[in-house]
């Protein structure tokens, strides 16, 4: 069954006249990894979202599109905190500890700092 993630992927490669093989190939993987990965057997390497939006030239639309995809279908979230300075680790652990309580006010203002934050780095 295909994942969100799976969905988008999909549509982007018909829309593009591609095959598994197309796309897998441009993201540096198998198409069998790459079919894993739609139908939520395999988890999408972080790396893809970049690789994705440079070569395919995704535009802020498609970008949001696919930003909301990868939620959807992720049950987690890793990260690696080891090589992170002190601050940001207990950032990180203040907001795990918060998460599932934020209202969506306070989600929404979360949400606006880091996509201003991303805007000002070129990234959306």
């Amino acid at each position: 069954m295909l994942t969100e993630l799976g969905k988008f992927l999909k549509k982007l490669r018909v829309d593009r006249n591609e095959v598994l093989k197309d796309m897998a190939g441009k993201l540096g993987v198998t198409a069998s990894f790459l079919s894993a990965v739609e139908n939520g057997k395999k988890r999408m390497p972080s790396e893809w979202n970049g690789k994705l939006c440079a070569a395919y030239s995704l535009d802020s639309d498609n970008r949001k599109l696919l930003t909301a995809a990868i939620a959807d279908t992720e049950a987690s979230i890793d990260l690696k905190l080891v090589d992170l300075p002190s601050a940001n680790r207990e950032l990180a652990v203040f907001f795990a500890r918060r998460f599932s309580v934020l209202d969506s006010d306070q989600v929404k203002a979360i949400q606006k700092i880091l996509r201003k934050d991303e805007k000002n780095r070129g990234e959306g």
